[in-house]
C-alpha cells in the first residue's frame, strides 16, 4: 500500500483507533444498510415468496448491510 492510501489511524494502538469515527463508520453503515434492507422488505418487498433477497427478513438485511458496507469501503484511489 502506498504512503498517499494510509490513514492517520492505521498506527495507532487499537484502544486509540475504536475511539476514532474511521473505525465506527463501516460499522454505522452496515448497520445503517440493514435497517434500509428491512425497511425494503417491511413495506416493498416480494409478497409471492419468488424472490432470492426480498422475500425473507435475513436476506433484505444482508443485502442491505453489504450495500452499506461497500459504498464506505471502496478502495483507495490513489
Amino acid at each position: 500500500m502506498s504512503d498517499s492510501c494510509k490513514t492517520n489511524t492505521e498506527d495507532l494502538p487499537i484502544k486509540e483507533r475504536v475511539k476514532t469515527w474511521a473505525y465506527w463508520k463501516p460499522l454505522f453503515f452496515i448497520a445503517l444498510g440493514g435497517l434500509g434492507g428491512f425497511l425494503y422488505y417491511h413495506f416493498i418487498g416480494c409478497s409471492s415468496g419468488t424472490c432470492a433477497i426480498t422475500s425473507s427478513p435475513y436476506g433484505s438485511i444482508a443485502f442491505g448491510g453489504f450495500l452499506g458496507y461497500f459504498m464506505v469501503s471502496r478502495p483507495c484511489a490513489c
